[in-house]
């Protein structure tokens, strides 16, 4: 397969993309409201200085059981989040094992209804 480089600046336009690779794509300065991206390889993704508020990312990982692409010894890369603001998120049926979090504001976080600023006063005695 031949690569195409398209540039397409100071413009309006509605693309619609199917079955094809876009690997090592940069977009710049861009408003992407509204865009759904389905059954996607997003694998070493990056997204910088971005407004996401009201965005909604779900069934994210390694294809499940069934899937034609489920691998059962694939193991998914860690994701990373820094300087991000997670403000009143709801984080849902989610994998946290091994997850780290550090000097972070966790006012108000809980965890399965338990207020984490609970369980640390509760150590600190």
């Amino acid at each position: 397969m031949e690569k195409e480089i398209i540039q397409i600046t100071n413009s309006v336009r509605v693309i619609n993309v199917k079955k094809a690779c876009i690997d090592d794509s940069y977009f710049e300065d861009i408003s992407a409201k509204r865009i759904k991206i389905v059954d996607a390889n997003l694998s070493d993704l990056e997204i910088e200085g971005a407004q996401l508020g009201g965005a909604y990312i779900h069934n994210i990982g390694m294809p499940p059981t069934g899937h034609p692409l489920y691998n059962p010894d694939a193991r998914q890369k860690p994701i990373r989040f820094d300087n991000c603001d997670f403000n009143k998120s709801i984080i849902n049926n989610c994998n946290l094992s091994g997850v780290a979090i550090t000097d972070c504001n966790i006012k108000g976080m809980k965890i399965n209804g338990i207020l984490i600023e609970d369980l640390f006063k509760d150590t600190r005695k």
